[in-house]
Protein backbone atom coordinates (compact mmCIF):
# COMPACT_ATOMS: atom_id res chain seq x y z
CA UNK A 1 0.00 0.00 0.00
CA UNK A 2 2.91 2.32 0.26
CA UNK A 3 4.26 1.76 -2.59
CA UNK A 4 1.22 2.69 -4.48
CA UNK A 5 0.68 5.70 -2.65
CA UNK A 6 4.62 6.78 -3.35
CA UNK A 7 4.06 5.66 -6.90
CA UNK A 8 0.66 7.94 -7.20
CA UNK A 9 2.75 11.28 -5.45
CA UNK A 10 3.63 14.27 -7.35
CA UNK A 11 7.36 13.59 -7.44
CA UNK A 12 6.92 10.39 -9.62
CA UNK A 13 4.72 12.23 -11.82
CA UNK A 14 8.19 13.89 -12.63
CA UNK A 15 9.95 12.81 -15.78
CA UNK A 16 13.55 12.88 -16.88
CA UNK A 17 12.29 14.69 -20.14
CA UNK A 18 11.22 17.61 -17.72
CA UNK A 19 14.88 18.48 -16.97
CA UNK A 20 15.92 18.18 -20.57
CA UNK A 21 12.94 20.45 -21.85
CA UNK A 22 14.67 22.94 -19.24
CA UNK A 23 17.92 22.90 -20.42
CA UNK A 24 16.42 23.17 -23.91
CA UNK A 25 15.55 26.37 -22.77
CA UNK A 26 18.31 27.27 -20.66
CA UNK A 27 20.16 26.58 -24.12
CA UNK A 28 17.82 28.50 -25.90
CA UNK A 29 17.78 31.23 -23.88
CA UNK A 30 21.83 31.60 -24.56
CA UNK A 31 21.66 31.48 -28.22
CA UNK A 32 18.84 34.19 -28.12
CA UNK A 33 20.95 36.36 -26.01
CA UNK A 34 24.27 35.67 -27.53
CA UNK A 35 23.52 36.26 -31.40
CA UNK A 36 21.67 39.31 -29.90
CA UNK A 37 24.05 40.85 -28.26
CA UNK A 38 26.84 39.97 -30.97
CA UNK A 39 25.27 40.91 -33.67
CA UNK A 40 24.05 44.71 -32.06
CA UNK A 41 26.21 45.34 -29.34
CA UNK A 42 29.69 43.37 -30.99
CA UNK A 43 28.98 44.45 -34.17
CA UNK A 44 29.85 40.97 -35.14
CA UNK A 45 29.12 38.75 -38.07
CA UNK A 46 26.66 35.72 -37.50
CA UNK A 47 29.20 33.44 -38.32
CA UNK A 48 31.96 35.14 -36.37
CA UNK A 49 29.09 34.63 -33.29
CA UNK A 50 28.64 30.83 -34.16
CA UNK A 51 32.48 30.36 -34.10
CA UNK A 52 33.45 31.90 -30.96
CA UNK A 53 30.43 32.43 -28.87
CA UNK A 54 28.52 29.43 -29.55
CA UNK A 55 31.50 27.03 -29.09
CA UNK A 56 33.24 26.19 -25.94
CA UNK A 57 30.30 26.44 -23.73
CA UNK A 58 28.56 25.30 -21.44
CA UNK A 59 28.30 21.31 -21.11
CA UNK A 60 24.80 21.46 -19.86
CA UNK A 61 23.96 23.26 -23.16
CA UNK A 62 26.41 22.52 -25.95
CA UNK A 63 25.14 19.95 -27.64
CA UNK A 64 21.59 21.12 -27.75
CA UNK A 65 22.04 24.97 -29.22
CA UNK A 66 23.54 23.84 -32.62
CA UNK A 67 20.32 21.98 -33.08
CA UNK A 68 17.71 24.99 -32.71
CA UNK A 69 16.15 27.27 -34.91
CA UNK A 70 16.83 30.76 -34.76
CA UNK A 71 14.90 33.63 -36.19
CA UNK A 72 16.33 36.71 -36.48
CA UNK A 73 14.30 40.08 -36.84
CA UNK A 74 16.69 43.27 -37.41
CA UNK A 75 13.74 45.37 -38.11
CA UNK A 76 12.75 44.73 -34.67
CA UNK A 77 15.81 43.78 -33.26
CA UNK A 78 15.10 40.65 -31.42
CA UNK A 79 16.34 37.47 -31.69
CA UNK A 80 14.08 34.19 -31.14
CA UNK A 81 15.47 30.33 -30.44
CA UNK A 82 12.54 27.85 -30.54
CA UNK A 83 12.98 24.65 -28.45
CA UNK A 84 9.38 23.05 -27.76
CA UNK A 85 6.51 22.47 -29.69
CA UNK A 86 3.75 23.57 -26.59
CA UNK A 87 5.60 26.90 -25.68
CA UNK A 88 6.68 30.21 -27.26
CA UNK A 89 10.16 30.05 -28.84
CA UNK A 90 13.07 32.54 -26.11
CA UNK A 91 13.71 35.76 -27.10
CA UNK A 92 16.36 38.50 -26.56
CA UNK A 93 15.15 41.93 -27.14
CA UNK A 94 18.14 44.78 -28.07
CA UNK A 95 18.20 48.67 -26.75
CA UNK A 96 20.19 50.94 -27.53
CA UNK A 97 21.27 51.79 -23.72
CA UNK A 98 21.84 48.73 -22.01
CA UNK A 99 21.39 46.29 -25.01
CA UNK A 100 20.06 42.98 -25.12
CA UNK A 101 17.32 41.41 -22.36
CA UNK A 102 16.75 37.66 -22.14
CA UNK A 103 12.86 37.56 -21.85
CA UNK A 104 11.57 34.99 -19.15
CA UNK A 105 10.62 31.38 -20.32
CA UNK A 106 7.04 31.78 -22.01
CA UNK A 107 7.49 35.31 -23.23
CA UNK A 108 4.85 35.12 -26.04
CA UNK A 109 6.53 37.97 -27.96
CA UNK A 110 6.28 41.62 -28.49
CA UNK A 111 6.25 44.26 -31.13
CA UNK A 112 8.13 47.14 -30.26
CA UNK A 113 9.10 48.88 -33.64
CA UNK A 114 12.88 48.86 -34.37
CA UNK A 115 15.17 50.99 -31.63
CA UNK A 116 16.51 53.63 -32.33
CA UNK A 117 20.53 53.71 -32.02
CA UNK A 118 20.91 57.01 -30.65
CA UNK A 119 24.66 56.47 -28.63
CA UNK A 120 27.20 59.10 -29.65
CA UNK A 121 30.83 57.38 -30.10
CA UNK A 122 33.46 59.06 -30.60
CA UNK A 123 35.54 58.08 -33.47
CA UNK A 124 36.39 61.44 -34.45
CA UNK A 125 38.20 62.48 -31.58
CA UNK A 126 41.40 61.82 -30.06
CA UNK A 127 42.70 59.07 -27.79
CA UNK A 128 41.65 58.42 -24.85
CA UNK A 129 37.89 60.26 -25.15
CA UNK A 130 37.74 58.64 -29.16
CA UNK A 131 39.02 56.00 -31.29
CA UNK A 132 41.21 58.38 -33.54
CA UNK A 133 44.03 55.89 -34.40
CA UNK A 134 46.23 57.20 -32.12
CA UNK A 135 50.46 57.48 -32.26
CA UNK A 136 52.28 54.88 -31.25
CA UNK A 137 55.72 55.56 -29.16
CA UNK A 138 58.44 54.15 -31.72
CA UNK A 139 61.74 52.46 -29.88
CA UNK A 140 63.31 48.96 -29.14
CA UNK A 141 60.73 49.10 -26.03
CA UNK A 142 57.82 49.34 -27.87
CA UNK A 143 59.14 46.88 -30.85
CA UNK A 144 59.43 44.47 -27.78
CA UNK A 145 56.38 45.05 -26.44
CA UNK A 146 54.89 44.29 -30.24
CA UNK A 147 56.29 41.28 -30.46
CA UNK A 148 54.38 40.10 -27.33
CA UNK A 149 51.50 40.97 -28.50
CA UNK A 150 51.23 38.98 -31.94
CA UNK A 151 52.50 36.25 -30.01
CA UNK A 152 49.76 36.51 -27.71
CA UNK A 153 47.99 34.77 -31.14
CA UNK A 154 50.03 32.25 -32.04
CA UNK A 155 48.06 29.80 -29.48
CA UNK A 156 51.69 28.44 -27.80
CA UNK A 157 53.28 30.77 -26.50
CA UNK A 158 50.76 31.39 -23.45
CA UNK A 159 48.99 28.48 -23.14
CA UNK A 160 48.41 25.52 -26.37
CA UNK A 161 45.01 26.11 -27.97
CA UNK A 162 44.22 29.93 -26.29
CA UNK A 163 42.23 31.75 -28.92
CA UNK A 164 43.49 34.99 -28.46
CA UNK A 165 41.42 37.73 -29.97
CA UNK A 166 42.39 41.30 -28.97
CA UNK A 167 45.64 41.92 -27.09
CA UNK A 168 46.79 46.04 -26.24
CA UNK A 169 49.18 47.63 -23.90
CA UNK A 170 48.86 51.18 -22.96
CA UNK A 171 51.92 52.79 -21.08
CA UNK A 172 51.83 56.81 -20.00
CA UNK A 173 48.45 56.65 -21.12
CA UNK A 174 49.03 56.07 -24.89
CA UNK A 175 48.81 52.90 -26.80
CA UNK A 176 51.68 51.18 -27.71
CA UNK A 177 50.70 47.82 -29.15
CA UNK A 178 47.50 46.56 -30.26
CA UNK A 179 46.30 43.60 -32.33
CA UNK A 180 43.06 41.57 -33.35
CA UNK A 181 42.29 38.70 -34.64
CA UNK A 182 40.93 38.32 -38.41
CA UNK A 183 37.25 39.26 -38.60
CA UNK A 184 37.84 41.41 -35.20
CA UNK A 185 38.66 45.27 -34.69
CA UNK A 186 38.98 48.18 -32.13
CA UNK A 187 34.92 48.35 -32.32
CA UNK A 188 34.32 44.91 -31.90
CA UNK A 189 32.96 44.30 -28.47
CA UNK A 190 32.71 40.78 -26.82
CA UNK A 191 31.08 40.25 -23.40
CA UNK A 192 33.19 40.14 -20.40
CA UNK A 193 31.90 37.98 -18.48
CA UNK A 194 33.44 38.38 -14.35
CA UNK A 195 35.32 41.51 -15.78
CA UNK A 196 32.17 43.02 -15.14
CA UNK A 197 32.51 42.21 -11.25
CA UNK A 198 35.44 45.31 -11.22
CA UNK A 199 33.16 47.15 -13.26
CA UNK A 200 30.87 47.11 -10.90
CA UNK A 201 32.79 47.74 -8.00
CA UNK A 202 33.88 50.45 -10.08
CA UNK A 203 30.36 51.82 -10.11
CA UNK A 204 29.89 51.43 -6.61
CA UNK A 205 32.97 53.34 -6.22
CA UNK A 206 31.50 56.48 -8.10
CA UNK A 207 28.59 56.08 -6.03
CA UNK A 208 30.65 56.37 -3.11
CA UNK A 209 32.73 59.12 -4.64
CA UNK A 210 28.89 61.04 -4.98
CA UNK A 211 27.91 60.43 -1.27
CA UNK A 212 25.31 57.98 -2.40
CA UNK A 213 26.75 55.04 -1.00
CA UNK A 214 28.05 54.00 2.20
CA UNK A 215 29.82 50.95 1.45
CA UNK A 216 30.06 49.67 5.21
CA UNK A 217 26.37 50.18 6.51
CA UNK A 218 24.15 47.43 6.51
CA UNK A 219 22.59 46.48 3.34
CA UNK A 220 18.64 47.80 2.27
CA UNK A 221 17.99 44.65 0.30
CA UNK A 222 13.86 45.08 0.58
CA UNK A 223 14.06 41.16 0.38
CA UNK A 224 15.65 40.59 3.70
CA UNK A 225 14.38 43.64 6.15
CA UNK A 226 11.75 41.23 7.87
CA UNK A 227 12.26 40.92 11.11
CA UNK A 228 14.71 38.52 12.23
CA UNK A 229 16.30 38.05 8.88
CA UNK A 230 20.63 37.70 9.59
CA UNK A 231 21.03 38.80 5.78
CA UNK A 232 20.27 42.40 6.52
CA UNK A 233 23.19 42.51 8.74
CA UNK A 234 25.09 42.09 5.09
CA UNK A 235 27.19 45.01 3.92
CA UNK A 236 28.26 45.87 0.47
CA UNK A 237 31.83 45.84 1.15
CA UNK A 238 31.56 42.03 2.16
CA UNK A 239 29.97 41.55 -1.46
CA UNK A 240 32.48 43.46 -3.02
CA UNK A 241 35.02 41.10 -1.07
CA UNK A 242 33.08 37.16 -1.76
CA UNK A 243 32.69 37.17 1.56
CA UNK A 244 28.74 37.32 2.24
CA UNK A 245 28.44 33.87 3.80
CA UNK A 246 26.01 33.32 1.52
CA UNK A 247 25.69 29.76 0.27
CA UNK A 248 24.81 28.94 -3.29
CA UNK A 249 23.68 26.27 -5.71
CA UNK A 250 27.64 25.66 -7.20
CA UNK A 251 31.29 27.03 -6.15
CA UNK A 252 31.68 30.13 -8.23
CA UNK A 253 27.73 30.16 -8.40
CA UNK A 254 26.74 29.63 -12.37
CA UNK A 255 23.67 31.10 -12.02
CA UNK A 256 22.09 29.67 -14.95
CA UNK A 257 18.33 30.68 -14.12
CA UNK A 258 19.51 34.41 -14.69
CA UNK A 259 22.37 34.02 -17.30
CA UNK A 260 19.97 31.20 -18.91
CA UNK A 261 16.82 30.88 -18.21
CA UNK A 262 15.22 34.52 -17.85
CA UNK A 263 15.01 34.93 -14.19
CA UNK A 264 15.05 38.19 -12.25
CA UNK A 265 18.25 39.19 -10.22
CA UNK A 266 15.63 40.06 -7.42
CA UNK A 267 13.77 36.51 -7.67
CA UNK A 268 16.83 34.19 -7.35
CA UNK A 269 20.16 36.09 -5.70
CA UNK A 270 18.41 37.05 -3.25
CA UNK A 271 17.13 33.82 -2.30
CA UNK A 272 20.20 32.27 -0.88
CA UNK A 273 20.31 31.63 2.87
CA UNK A 274 23.00 32.77 5.34
CA UNK A 275 25.92 29.70 6.38
CA UNK A 276 28.85 31.64 7.91
CA UNK A 277 29.37 34.82 9.46
CA UNK A 278 29.47 37.52 6.87
CA UNK A 279 33.32 38.24 6.78
CA UNK A 280 34.50 34.94 7.79
CA UNK A 281 34.98 32.87 4.37
CA UNK A 282 35.77 33.78 0.53
CA UNK A 283 33.41 32.28 -1.27
CA UNK A 284 33.43 33.59 -5.23
CA UNK A 285 29.77 33.70 -6.45
CA UNK A 286 28.09 35.63 -9.47
CA UNK A 287 25.25 36.50 -6.52
CA UNK A 288 27.38 38.65 -4.51
CA UNK A 289 28.27 40.94 -7.15
CA UNK A 290 24.54 41.73 -8.49
CA UNK A 291 23.70 41.97 -4.63
CA UNK A 292 25.98 44.55 -4.42
CA UNK A 293 24.70 45.97 -7.16
CA UNK A 294 21.85 45.73 -5.95
CA UNK A 295 22.28 47.26 -2.57
CA UNK A 296 24.00 50.25 -4.05
CA UNK A 297 20.98 50.75 -6.34
CA UNK A 298 18.67 51.04 -2.97
CA UNK A 299 20.47 53.09 -1.28
CA UNK A 300 20.55 55.25 -4.27
CA UNK A 301 16.45 55.22 -4.26
CA UNK A 302 16.28 56.20 -0.85
CA UNK A 303 18.17 59.03 -1.04
CA UNK A 304 16.48 60.21 -4.10
CA UNK A 305 12.91 59.51 -1.78
CA UNK A 306 14.42 61.33 1.31
CA UNK A 307 15.35 64.62 -0.74
CA UNK A 308 13.10 64.26 -3.76
CA UNK A 309 14.05 66.78 -6.59
CA UNK A 310 16.85 68.05 -4.72
CA UNK A 311 19.08 64.97 -6.65
CA UNK A 312 19.92 65.41 -9.85
CA UNK A 313 19.40 63.37 -12.56
CA UNK A 314 23.36 62.25 -13.06
CA UNK A 315 23.37 60.86 -9.42
CA UNK A 316 21.16 58.30 -10.35
CA UNK A 317 22.85 54.43 -10.42
CA UNK A 318 23.15 54.84 -14.30
CA UNK A 319 26.22 52.59 -15.73
CA UNK A 320 25.41 54.17 -19.33
CA UNK A 321 26.42 57.31 -18.34
CA UNK A 322 29.22 57.20 -16.04
CA UNK A 323 30.98 55.02 -19.30
CA UNK A 324 30.02 57.43 -21.40
CA UNK A 325 32.21 59.84 -19.73
CA UNK A 326 35.03 57.91 -19.83
CA UNK A 327 34.50 57.22 -23.70
CA UNK A 328 33.83 53.54 -23.13
CA UNK A 329 30.69 54.37 -25.87
CA UNK A 330 30.75 50.98 -26.99
CA UNK A 331 30.17 49.11 -23.64
CA UNK A 332 26.77 47.42 -22.85
CA UNK A 333 25.56 47.05 -19.16
CA UNK A 334 22.82 44.66 -19.85
CA UNK A 335 20.12 44.14 -17.57
CA UNK A 336 17.50 41.46 -16.98
CA UNK A 337 13.74 41.80 -18.08
CA UNK A 338 12.84 43.68 -14.80
CA UNK A 339 15.62 45.82 -15.18
CA UNK A 340 18.03 44.55 -12.46
CA UNK A 341 21.96 45.04 -14.09
CA UNK A 342 23.57 41.64 -14.17
CA UNK A 343 26.78 43.06 -13.66
CA UNK A 344 28.30 39.83 -12.17
CA UNK A 345 29.35 39.00 -16.07
CA UNK A 346 26.92 40.39 -18.61
CA UNK A 347 28.75 43.34 -19.99
CA UNK A 348 29.97 43.39 -23.55
CA UNK A 349 32.85 45.77 -24.24
CA UNK A 350 35.44 46.60 -26.53
CA UNK A 351 39.61 46.49 -25.84
CA UNK A 352 39.90 50.08 -25.72
CA UNK A 353 37.20 50.53 -23.60
CA UNK A 354 38.24 48.28 -20.97
CA UNK A 355 42.14 50.17 -21.35
CA UNK A 356 39.85 53.28 -20.70
CA UNK A 357 39.06 51.66 -17.44
CA UNK A 358 42.36 50.36 -16.72
CA UNK A 359 43.53 54.34 -17.31
CA UNK A 360 41.13 55.46 -14.81
CA UNK A 361 42.63 53.84 -12.37
CA UNK A 362 46.09 54.67 -13.35
CA UNK A 363 44.85 58.55 -12.86
CA UNK A 364 43.66 57.08 -9.51
CA UNK A 365 39.90 58.34 -10.39
CA UNK A 366 40.67 61.33 -12.44
CA UNK A 367 39.13 61.95 -15.78
CA UNK A 368 38.80 65.24 -17.72
CA UNK A 369 39.60 67.09 -14.66
CA UNK A 370 36.57 65.79 -13.01
CA UNK A 371 37.03 63.06 -9.88
CA UNK A 372 34.69 59.88 -10.40
CA UNK A 373 36.40 57.68 -8.11
CA UNK A 374 37.33 58.66 -4.44
CA UNK A 375 41.13 59.28 -3.94
CA UNK A 376 41.97 56.23 -2.03
CA UNK A 377 39.13 53.73 -4.31
CA UNK A 378 42.13 52.33 -5.80
CA UNK A 379 44.07 51.60 -2.58
CA UNK A 380 40.24 49.93 -1.18
CA UNK A 381 39.96 47.26 -3.95
CA UNK A 382 43.94 46.58 -4.00
CA UNK A 383 43.33 45.67 -0.22
CA UNK A 384 43.19 42.25 0.67
CA UNK A 385 41.54 42.53 4.27
CA UNK A 386 38.88 40.26 3.88
CA UNK A 387 39.25 35.96 3.72
CA UNK A 388 41.46 35.02 0.97
CA UNK A 389 40.83 32.72 -2.15
CA UNK A 390 43.42 29.39 -2.00
CA UNK A 391 45.85 30.17 -5.14
CA UNK A 392 48.35 32.38 -6.46
CA UNK A 393 46.10 34.96 -6.71
CA UNK A 394 44.61 36.86 -4.06
CA UNK A 395 41.69 38.98 -3.98
CA UNK A 396 40.55 42.68 -2.75
CA UNK A 397 37.18 44.18 -3.27
CA UNK A 398 35.96 43.48 -6.89
CA UNK A 399 39.26 43.37 -7.98
CA UNK A 400 41.99 40.23 -8.08
CA UNK A 401 45.48 40.82 -6.87
CA UNK A 402 48.41 39.74 -8.51
CA UNK A 403 50.91 40.70 -6.11
CA UNK A 404 52.85 37.57 -5.15
CA UNK A 405 53.44 36.92 -8.93
CA UNK A 406 57.83 36.83 -9.35
CA UNK A 407 58.62 39.62 -11.66
CA UNK A 408 55.16 41.76 -11.18
CA UNK A 409 54.89 45.03 -9.57
CA UNK A 410 53.53 44.43 -6.03
CA UNK A 411 50.94 47.21 -6.73
CA UNK A 412 49.36 45.27 -9.88
CA UNK A 413 45.49 44.56 -9.60
CA UNK A 414 43.55 42.39 -12.54
CA UNK A 415 40.31 41.83 -13.31
CA UNK A 416 39.29 38.12 -15.06
CA UNK A 417 36.43 36.94 -16.72
CA UNK A 418 35.65 33.39 -17.96
CA UNK A 419 37.16 32.45 -21.50
CA UNK A 420 40.39 34.57 -21.03
CA UNK A 421 39.02 38.25 -20.57
CA UNK A 422 41.85 40.01 -19.26
CA UNK A 423 42.43 43.88 -17.70
CA UNK A 424 45.68 44.27 -15.88
CA UNK A 425 46.82 47.38 -14.34
CA UNK A 426 49.95 48.12 -13.24
CA UNK A 427 49.89 51.60 -11.20
CA UNK A 428 53.77 51.87 -10.58
CA UNK A 429 54.59 51.31 -14.37
CA UNK A 430 51.69 52.94 -15.76
CA UNK A 431 51.20 50.17 -17.68
CA UNK A 432 47.42 48.76 -19.08
CA UNK A 433 47.47 45.69 -20.29
CA UNK A 434 44.26 44.29 -22.05
CA UNK A 435 43.65 40.96 -23.67
CA UNK A 436 40.52 38.76 -25.11
CA UNK A 437 39.86 35.64 -26.03
CA UNK A 438 37.68 32.69 -26.92
CA UNK A 439 39.08 30.58 -25.18
CA UNK A 440 37.40 26.80 -22.84
CA UNK A 441 38.79 25.16 -20.24
CA UNK A 442 41.10 22.93 -22.22
CA UNK A 443 42.55 26.49 -23.80
CA UNK A 444 43.40 28.23 -21.01
CA UNK A 445 45.51 31.85 -21.55
CA UNK A 446 48.45 32.24 -18.94
CA UNK A 447 47.61 36.27 -17.99
CA UNK A 448 50.42 35.63 -15.60
CA UNK A 449 53.35 34.43 -17.79
CA UNK A 450 51.88 37.18 -20.47
CA UNK A 451 52.22 40.27 -17.56
CA UNK A 452 55.80 38.63 -16.60
CA UNK A 453 57.24 39.31 -19.90
CA UNK A 454 55.60 42.51 -21.09
CA UNK A 455 56.71 43.82 -17.43
CA UNK A 456 60.10 42.53 -18.47
CA UNK A 457 59.75 44.38 -21.70
CA UNK A 458 59.11 47.35 -20.69
CA UNK A 459 61.57 47.53 -17.71
CA UNK A 460 64.34 46.84 -20.10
Amino acid sequence: MAAALFIAGPAYAQTDSDAETYNRALAAGYKAQFICSGLWNGGKSLADIEADELNGIYERIAKIVPTLTTEIDQEERQVRVSFADNTPPRTAIWNRKSGCTAMPIGFGGLKIGAPIRTREFNDDRPWPMGDMTPSVRAGNQTTAVRDLVTAAFDAQSYGPGNKTSAALVIQNNQIIAETYKSGHDLHTAQRTWSVAKSMAGTLIGHSVQQKMVDFSAPVQIAEWQKFGDPRSSLTIDNLLRMSSGLVSDTAGNRTDPIYMGGASVTERATSWPLIYKPGSRYRYANNDTMLAVHAARAQHLDWKFKLGNYIPAEHDFDPFAFFQKLGMTRTYVETDWQDNYILSSQVWTTARDLARLGQLYLNNGMWNDERLLPENWREYVSAPSGPQPNGKFGYGASFWLMNTSEGIPKDTIAAFGNRGQYLVIIPSLDVVIVRRGYDTSETRFDIEAFTQDIVRAIQS
